[in-house]
């Protein structure tokens, strides 16, 4: 076993368009691929990752994995579906998965970064 708690992403990425496979959750077995696109160099402006763009809301977490998820939207879509009602009353009315908020995702990634600090001292 090895304890990746104190491990950085640059341990693991260390040139342009390395890549690795990360999953989340094992229970759902979310699966994503995480590129190096580009490395920049430091300014001493910005000591923690940013998000420069992004795409779609995050699914909710104990959904399902990619296969309940599908199920969550499909069912959402469609007021007489039988699980409709259910996943409103659970994901609340305004969730709408085509929405992203770069501030709210960045928000995420500076306090990750900041609580991975507290961690190290």
């Amino acid at each position: 076993m090895i304890d990746y708690k104190k491990t950085n992403i640059s341990d693991l990425l260390t040139k342009e368009k390395d890549k690795i496979l990360y999953e989340y959750d094992f229970g759902d077995d979310w699966e994503h691929y995480i590129t190096l696109e580009k490395i920049h160099e430091m300014n001493g402006k910005l000591p923690f990752p940013i998000c420069i763009k992004g795409k779609m809301n995050c699914p909710p977490e104990d959904c399902g994995g990619i296969g309940g998820y599908y199920d969550m939207l499909d069912a959402l879509k469609d007021p007489k579906h039988e699980m409709h009602r259910e996943y409103k009353d659970w994901i609340g009315p305004d969730f709408d998965p085509e929405f992203f908020n770069i501030e709210e995702a960045n928000g995420q990634l500076i306090g990750s970064f900041l609580e991975s600090m507290d961690d190290s001292i």
